[in-house]
């Protein structure tokens, strides 16, 4: 016969032994309120492990950003439209490098603006949350589309951040500030959203306020 003792024991009680062990009396009606019964101590843990997993993912904030964007061409290939996006308001035409007019700005440069302000936002924000204080972030970048036949491919972009960090940094802060000028572009979502079809590559140079000529 099994029993529950004010301690939190269940015992097993028979005409030749009496047998104490810890119950689970809570971590049970955890299962039973997911649905889950008549398991073993050992699933027991384990269930309740992917059950708090469970519930983490059902916890995480999920949400979807819509963004909107106008453009209008009157005329012919090489005239000019113009396009509108919340505060972005420009002229666009196809660049001189492309035999175009070479008014306003064009696809090339704005995928390679999103790239490049993408990357230096994410970095800025895991420098913030890494507590890394610094004294300058500055970059340049640059694309190659390929012309081949008539065929026009972006290649390739690169990114050349030039971080300088507070003078009191210290060794294991520019250790930690040069892991997370990789990890920025590796996570940045346009990075994400161009990989496989547009090579990304970084020169990154972060120093320390000071020592930059070290």
């Amino acid at each position: 016969m099994l029993r529950r003792t004010n301690a939190g024991l269940i015992c097993c009680t028979s005409s030749d032994k009496r047998e104490c062990r810890p119950g689970l009396t809570q971590q049970h009606r955890t299962l039973h309120r997911a649905g889950i019964h008549g398991v073993s101590r050992v699933a027991v843990g384990i269930l309740l492990f992917y059950h708090g997993l469970n519930r983490t993912e059902r916890k995480m904030d999920m949400a979807e950003h819509l963004f909107k964007l106008k453009a209008d061409w009157p005329g012919l290939r090489n005239d000019v439209g113009t396009i509108e996006a919340g505060n972005l308001m420009t002229e666009i035409s196809i660049p001189p490098e492309m035999d175009g007019p070479g008014i306003g700005t064009n696809p090339d440069e704005m995928l390679l603006g999103a790239a490049a302000t993408c990357y230096i936002i994410t970095l800025a924000a895991m420098l913030e949350r890494a507590g890394i204080r610094k004294e300058s972030l500055r970059m340049v970048s640059e694309a190659i589309v390929d012309v081949t036949n008539g065929v026009f491919t972006y290649k390739r972009i690169t990114h050349r951040p030039e971080l300088v960090l507070k003078s009191d940094a210290d060794e294991r802060s520019l250790g930690r500030a040069k892991r997370l000028a990789v990890k920025a572009e590796e996570t940045c979502m346009i990075s994400r959203a161009v990989r496989g079809n547009v090579e990304i590559r970084l020169e990154e140079n972060v120093t320390v306020h000071g020592q930059e000529a070290e």
